[in-house]
């Protein structure tokens, strides 16, 4: 859903979850974005969840909202052309996108073809050596915070499902390039940007306090299963066999959910016995237990509806337990009432819902959405617009296998 807010060109060379995931949030925002694709697909052209006819439901997803050139990048013609398309003039183009490190797009080089020249380089490890969010969550700690305390066990670390360093580091190089682009416009000058997946997720340990709870407590932070850490929060039971969880942790959600579930005459008798105010989150965090096991009570007595209705009417911060199957069914943010998604036929994929920037402009139109294209779908506008390349150039260049169209995507073929 384009808001036309950014009026620039970005050359996108990707792979894996970060640099796509960056490419496609400036996308949404209005930035022409153009992925550099090999001929035939790249690494992660096929990569699971695949439909029966081989396209993948991860890439299309992750490309929404750009434009495809396919491109032999083994070719010292095919790599002359990505740099021409980095380079080529107009004050809002000039700027790449890219986490595949290689000596022929050197941000040097390009710099030195284009002064003003912005580039963007999403690493591992700051060195420039490998690292991927699985590895890089590993280093975090996280895996032992997660789950149920283990020290009976041997301490064995869990990981999570969602690729949390990924989304953090696309959502801070979007931000670096806008910014870059920005200054750009007001001073002429160009950027060097390089952002190491390994450094976001550590210097979220800094700004969250966790390196600081380390460095000054002096210990590491356990894993408390479900509970939140800090105030109170935790999955409950219902009586039908519904699970939810409950977050109170604002006053006002702690005095909501203490009304709901008529608790009044036991946190006060639970007060007097920790010689603590249970207003306080902290003393609330360390009753954990105690408040659970109250709470929870409550809840096993209940059927999910009768709790809800108690919940909203008190403003309770709660939600339930849901397989995506069961959001996409039944929770209406999932639904096409919210702008946030809309219909989209995607070439090779059929009809889904599919979403859109997060953000609301108010009173700003969410232009219609674009699915993902083929591989080259846009080789001979883009040549064409952006390196005024004739339409005599440009038959070469398939001739020789340098370029390629629609035609050499291989979810576009039938399998031999």
């Amino acid at each position: 859903m384009n808001l036309s807010l950014l009026d620039l060109r970005i050359v996108e060379s990707s792979a894996f979850i970060a640099a796509p995931l960056a490419g496609l949030t400036l996308a949404q925002l209005g930035a022409d974005v153009i992925h550099i694709d090999n001929i035939g697909g790249g690494l992660d052209y096929g990569r699971l969840p695949r439909m029966p006819s081989g396209r993948s439901l991860y890439w299309t997803s992750l490309n929404k909202a750009k434009r495809s050139i396919a491109i032999d990048l083994s070719r010292p013609e095919g790599r002359e052309l990505v740099r021409a398309l980095v380079t080529a003039p107009g004050e809002n183009a000039g700027i790449l996108l890219t986490n595949i490190v290689s000596r022929w797009l050197d941000p040097t080089e390009l710099a030195a073809r284009r002064a003003d020249v912005i580039t963007c380089l999403i690493e591992g490890n700051q060195d420039g050596s490998t690292a991927v969010d699985y590895t890089v969550n590993a280093a975090t700690g996280y895996p032992f915070m997660t789950g149920p305390d283990r020290r009976e066990e041997g301490g064995a670390p869990i990981n999570h499902a969602l690729p949390a360093w990924d989304i953090a580091c696309a959502f801070q190089a979007a931000l670096a390039i806008a910014a870059a682009a920005d200054r750009r416009r007001r001073t002429g000058m160009g950027a060097q940007l390089r952002l190491a997946l390994a450094d976001v997720a550590f210097t979220m340990l800094s700004h969250l306090g966790v390196a600081a709870e380390v460095e000054l407590l002096g210990h590491d932070r356990p894993a408390i299963g479900n509970h939140i850490y800090g105030a109170f929060g935790r999955d409950f039971l219902t009586a039908d066999g519904q699970r939810i969880m409950v977050a109170a942790i604002s006053l006002s959600q702690w005095n909501g959910l203490v009304k709901s579930c008529d608790l009044g005459r036991e946190i006060a008798s639970l007060e007097a016995r920790l010689g603590r105010s249970l207003a306080d989150e902290a003393a609330r965090y360390e009753a954990r237990e105690e408040i659970a096991s109250l709470v929870g009570s409550w809840c096993l007595r209940r059927p999910l509806a009768e709790i809800a209705a108690a919940f909203e009417a008190n403003r309770v911060c709660w939600g339930p337990y849901r397989t995506t199957s069961d959001l996409l069914a039944h929770d209406p943010r999932a639904g096409l009432t919210n702008p946030v998604w809309e219909p989209m036929r995607t070439a090779g994929i059929g009809h889904h819902r599919a979403a859109g920037t997060p953000l609301r402009a108010i009173d700003e139109p969410r232009g219609a959405m674009t699915p993902a294209p083929h591989l080259g779908q846009d080789t001979d506008v883009i040549l064409a617009e952006v390196l005024a390349l004739p339409d005599s150039a440009i038959g070469k260049l398939h001739d020789a296998g340098i370029v390629a169209g629609a035609e050499r995507d291989p979810t576009l073929r039938p399998p031999a």
